[in-house]
């Protein structure tokens, strides 16, 4: 071993102070081996065993350690040579252990941290299993001990210290039961992964023992976490302490021993920074385990034990979550829900403090232990503007007021962080600060995508100037805009927050006759917003099987709760549609998926529209439920007015014998009728490489009134009749 410099720092002068005693230990298991060899000067000693060799096993035991297990007999003339080389057991090596650990006292009382002592408290080793370790530890800080270990072995392709070496260069007694624990599963270096016991397979005293990378580099100075985390550890943000992110009692519970903790959290909570600001209340640092970013079939097992040792070898505490990515999998299927118990299990009992995030509540068979399950904090008012701020520093645009532009969105600390990134790139394109727009779109792109293989996503691209409706009908749209933008301060700020377990979220019915703006206006209320319309497709959720439906209603519901979006049903009437008289089985079936519904829409705490084409088909017990309905009736005369000119746009080129107002005045149409009557008559004029006449409108206006199947009278068309009816005789 290389001679420790009066220059090392007080950590690795310990370490390699006490290498140092298992090297003498060592020099003297060699001088046993060569007074045991029968054949010293062999060449090809420890590729075979030769007939001597197998006569001065069968004399008795050879070794140190394997006499003493044999009880206590005299002193040999190989004993007497041992003892003089430095035995770990033997007096000359015990001053030298004495003389190591009281420098090791003096550093510690002067400040410094000691890493080898450190590891010993938190993983609750005694002198022996210390020992062990280094011994297990020595071919990976000096190459000579590599072919050392393949002589004392007898076999040069095992370089690495085995069970039986390890215990007879610690001088402790291989067939004690208690030692041979040291070494076992159950033991708090096999389980807190310090030590990897390899060969099962072979004989107990022939397996090889192996310090993991990430040991050894700790206890040389290393702080570079473990390689195979690396893909699943989250970036805490660097967000500015706030003191509403966690309440002071969790942190007193950490410091009076509190070791699993759950915390209950709503979208847009503050679950891993708060974890993070108690665990520092009770003097720990934090080890942060984002589960969404597990490899597939990742051993649960093996990942617990890897991130327990890394938070035990920082100090530290462990963060992980959210649990539901290994709870909400297929339980149904054989086994499913005992492996989901099983995975939270490995995490729950680790040996560390540990604090667990999800949605869902706690079951208590997820661990032996008794769970403190505390509500996760929100940021508020004050704390979001200020996170916002903190990260979008001078890239603001001046007039920017980033709480006002998001306070609708429920978007957790680590998302802000990732929100105004994507803002920033956003900007880019447009070569300015970044602006509201620029920031809602940073916004809606944390949203995740497991809601688009439910729903339709749509990105809103008209605005209030598209919609061309009666005042009281934006009256209502305005108050529902209203209604979400303030929901942060209403129900948070002004705890108007309703009991029984009722949601936060904003449910309006949208009713009226076709093509008269209703999925347009969701629409636009989703682009004042900043937020993406999610269309919910009836086809992935009505099922022919019992039960199913809800089972799809429910991956809608839960998946939209956690993003920031708006979730439109379009004919609502399908699935919320009016309970009836049970006569038989299928009534009864259908009614309990209305019922469903009504308690479903109680808890959700998104936004969602309802729109309907017949809004007497609605069951009334939705009503209460609803926080806006929204009637859109027909188009009058002046409205359908704007209407044509709308549809018709600013580019298409028009006729001068284009009659806009005979248009509106003799045909009652609603805006989606006029918007594909206009598509028609442009798409005849291409065809002929013209305007778009007079004639091409009513034409079209004529192929509209068949599909709604409407008589063509002469009171309306007028003087168009007859080019109506002469194009139908042809």
């Amino acid at each position: 071993m290389t001679e420790v410099g009066s220059g090392l720092d007080p950590s690795r002068a310990q370490l390699f102070g006490r290498l140092a005693i298992i090297e003498a230990a060592v020099r003297a298991s060699v001088g046993y081996r060569r007074i045991d060899d029968p054949q010293p000067d062999d060449p090809f000693r420890g590729l075979y065993v030769s007939d001597e060799h197998v006569d001065r096993l069968l004399e008795g035991p050879s070794g140190p350690s394997e006499r003493k297990a044999q009880g206590p007999s005299g002193p040999s003339e190989r004993e007497a040579q041992g003892a003089a080389a430095g035995v770990v057991g033997q007096p000359e090596a015990q001053e030298a252990r004495l003389r190591v650990e009281a420098d090791a006292d003096a550093a510690e009382a002067a400040g410094h941290h000691l890493r080898l002592r450190h590891l010993a408290r938190s993983f609750g080793l005694v002198p022996a299993d210390i020992d062990i370790l280094l011994v297990a530890m020595a071919p990976d800080l000096d190459s000579r001990f590599e072919k050392l270990y393949g002589y004392l072995n007898d076999d040069v392709t095992r370089r690495r210290a085995t069970v039986g070496l390890a215990l007879e260069l610690a001088d402790l007694a291989a067939l004690d039961s208690a030692v041979r624990a040291r070494v076992l599963p159950g033991s708090p270096m096999v389980d807190g992964g310090l030590l990897l016991v390899e060969e099962p397979d072979r004989p107990f005293l022939t397996r090889s023992l192996r310090v993991p990378d990430r040991v050894t580099a700790h206890l040389l100075g290393g702080d570079q976490p473990d390689t195979s985390l690396l893909h699943c550890l989250a970036e805490l943000p660097p967000l500015p302490e706030q003191a509403g992110l966690s309440e002071a009692s969790l942190g007193r519970a950490l410091r009076h021993g509190a070791t699993l903790v759950h915390l209950h959290e709503k979208p847009g909570a503050a679950s891993r920074m708060a974890a993070v600001v108690a665990l520092r209340e009770a003097g720990l640092g934090a080890v942060v385990i984002d589960l969404h970013r597990l490899a597939p079939e990742e051993d649960i097992g093996a990942l617990a034990q890897r991130a327990s040792r890394e938070a035990r070898l920082r100090g530290a505490g462990l963060v992980v979550g959210p649990l539901e990515v290994l709870t909400t999998g297929d339980v149904s299927a054989a086994g499913g829900k005992a492996k989901a118990s099983a995975a939270v299990r490995h995490l729950a009992e680790v040996v560390c403090p540990i604090i667990l995030y999800s949605r869902g509540t706690w079951d208590p068979a997820w661990s032996r232990g008794v769970a403190l399950n505390v509500e996760a904090p929100s940021l508020d008012r004050d704390e979001r503007e200020a996170a916002w701020r903190g990260q979008l520093a001078a890239d603001a645009a001046p007039d920017l007021d980033p709480a006002a532009a998001t306070a609708h969105f429920r978007l957790a600390p680590e998302h802000i962080v990732r929100a105004t990134s994507a803002a920033r790139h956003q900007a880019t394109l447009h070569g300015g600060p970044v602006s509201d727009l620029d920031l809602r779109s940073g916004a809606r792109a944390q949203n995740a995508a497991g809601l688009e293989h439910l729903a339709r996503r749509v990105e809103p691209r008209v605005g209030w100037v598209d919609l061309v409706l009666p005042p009281n009908v934006f009256s209502h749209l305005h108050e529902l805009v209203a209604r979400a933008r303030n929901r942060p301060k209403v129900l948070e700020e002004w705890n108007l927050r309703p009991g029984g377990g009722r949601g936060r979220g904003i449910a309006a019915l949208f009713a009226g006759d076709s093509g008269t703006g209703k999925t347009m206006s969701a629409e636009v209320v989703a682009f004042e917003l900043g937020l993406d319309l999610y269309t919910v497709n009836l086809a992935t959720v009505v099922d022919k099987y019992v039960g199913e439906t809800e089972k799809n209603l429910e991956r809608i519901f839960s998946e939209a709760d956690g993003v920031n979006g708006v979730l439109l049903f379009d004919e609502a009437d399908a699935l919320f549609g009016k309970r009836s008289e049970v006569k038989d089985a299928h009534d009864r079936y259908a009614n309990i998926e209305v019922a469903y519904l009504l308690q479903r829409m109680e808890t959700f705490d998104g936004l969602a529209i309802l729109s309907t084409n017949l809004r007497a088909n609605v069951d009334e017990a939705f009503a209460r439920r609803l926080d806006s309905v929204v009637d859109f009736p027909m188009p009058g005369a002046p409205y359908r007015r704007v209407l044509w000119d709308s549809s018709l746009g600013k580019d298409i080129p028009r006729a001068d014998d284009v009659d806009l107002p005979f248009l509106a005045d003799r045909f009652e149409l609603s805006g989606g009728n006029i918007r594909s009557i206009a598509l028609t008559a442009a798409y005849m004029a291409a065809e002929t490489g013209q305007e778009v006449t007079m004639a091409d409108l009513v034409r079209a206006t004529a192929r509209e009134y068949r599909k709604l199947g409407r008589l063509i009278v002469n009171q309306e068309f007028g003087p168009y009749h007859d080019l109506v009816r002469s194009e139908e005789r042809d």
